[in-house]
């Protein structure tokens, strides 16, 4: 015999919820769930995607985007060092008639300490490398003097920069004639840790002036931002370098330089990254466009407006018919102004287009059709109608004249001449 699963008790939002009665179509008598519950309520989302509890389109993906989240941490700037000496400063010196490249190396603990104690680095074989520069990490500190992120634990203090292209935008003629806003793309950053870091280096030559060379290399950048222009960069700050020449018995001459190299820096842990309260991709604002619905019946008109659409739960109180302008509406007149079509115009000369077709004739009741009923466009920019000199038909043909002077320019052979309006074809 089966043993009784254990019961679980309903939490108080599950009590509470079970009390709402769900929101039911009026127009079908579709059941369309608990407003109060977004994993339920399915008056904005298709049936398909009942379930969903978070509003995807609060939530933009990085997925197939080049740019990603901004984390730094230490080895970033430790990298930042390395990069800025084998590409920028690059220390060469003159050795047996030859010019040479210093190498730059990572000094471990233990092998800073040895070389400390011996005054000198030597390879696996146990000779002596020269000439070498080393370095190791000392210390960090915090930089309080600069801003600070606030709540670690919570961080909702973030700056944003603006993505250089965005692939919301359509770059296409439409856009430019109906003068579209691109919609720009930002990136949410937290604010970084500001710190301090202080880094030990040791020069190390076979002769004064080869540490001369050295020296001089890396003292003019001192206050200048070190690394990857392509990545990171930080200011850099060096006070003194420390000569020391040892010379003893039965082994080679060392000269030897020590400095220390601050780095003012930030770090973005990733985990604090991907943490962030507040948004982390968003698109500003676009256009609002307000459509016109047309009503070929005083019928549909009345059923639009005593069963209203179930996107509004707070439906307004049904507008009184109008009388008698829907019931004149023939299907004549909603042809004749939905209509919009775009000729490209050819060009005759510098004061005169054609375009090849005629005008539709308005439906009675309506005024006759006239220069009012089209937009004409040259090159994208708009042509105002003071600047139209005439605009009429004949024979199939509609022939535009504009004054030059008025319009500021003459039309060039090459121009895009467009007009959007009541064409027949």
């Amino acid at each position: 015999m089966a043993r009784n699963k254990k019961p679980v008790p309903k939490s108080q939002r599950e009590l509470s919820n079970n009390q709402v009665d769900p929101y039911v179509n009026s127009t079908n008598g579709e059941t369309l769930g608990n407003p109060n519950d977004p994993s339920d309520f399915r008056q904005f989302t298709p049936t398909s995607q009942k379930g969903i509890d978070f509003n995807r389109s609060e939530k933009m993906s990085f997925k197939g985007d080049s740019t990603k989240p901004i984390t730094i941490g230490i080895q970033d700037i430790d990298e930042a060092v390395l990069y800025y000496f084998d590409n920028i400063i690059k220390p060469t010196v003159i050795q047996n008639g030859e010019q040479i490249s210093v190498p730059l190396i990572y000094g471990s603990p233990e092998r800073f300490k040895a070389v400390q104690k011996d005054g000198f680095y030597r390879d696996k074989k146990g000779k002596i490398m020269s000439p070498l520069i080393m370095f190791k990490r000392d210390s960090l500190e915090n930089n309080r003097s600069l801003t600070n992120k606030l709540d670690a634990n919570s961080p909702h203090l973030y700056t944003s920069w603006q993505k250089s292209y965005n692939p919301k935008n359509d770059y296409s003629n439409f856009s430019v004639l109906n003068n579209k806003i691109p919609t720009k793309q930002f990136i949410a950053n937290v604010v970084p840790d500001y710190i301090t870091l202080t880094y030990s280096f040791l020069i190390q030559t076979y002769y004064i002036e080869q540490l001369n060379k050295v020296i001089e290399a890396i003292n003019y950048t001192s206050d200048s931002y070190w690394g990857d222009p392509e990545r990171f960069q930080f200011k850099s700050r060096i006070d003194t370098f420390n000569t020391i020449t040892e010379l003893n018995q039965g082994q080679d001459r060392i000269v030897r330089s020590n400095f220390s190299l601050k780095i003012y820096g930030y770090i973005i842990p990733d985990v604090v990254q991907k943490n962030i309260n507040s948004i982390k991709k968003y698109n500003d604002k676009s256009k609002v466009i307000f459509s016109i619905e047309t009503f070929t019946t005083n019928q549909d008109f009345q059923k639009k407006t005593n069963n209203p659409s179930p996107l509004f739960l707070d439906v307004p109180p049904p507008l009184p018919t109008p009388t008698p302008a829907p019931s004149q509406i023939s299907s004549e007149m909603v042809i004749y102004l939905n209509t919009n079509v775009q000729k490209l115009g050819t060009f005759v000369n510098p004061t005169t287009v054609t375009f090849a077709s005629g005008w539709l004739s308005a439906p009675a009741g309506l005024p006759v059709t006239s220069l009012s009923n089209f937009t004409l466009f040259c090159n994208g920019v708009l042509i105002e109608d003071s600047a139209v000199t005439s605009f009429s038909q004949l024979s199939g043909v509609t022939t535009l004249v504009i004054n030059p002077t008025e319009l500021g320019y003459s039309f060039a052979n090459g121009d895009e001449v467009i007009a959007i309006g009541k064409f027949s074809s």
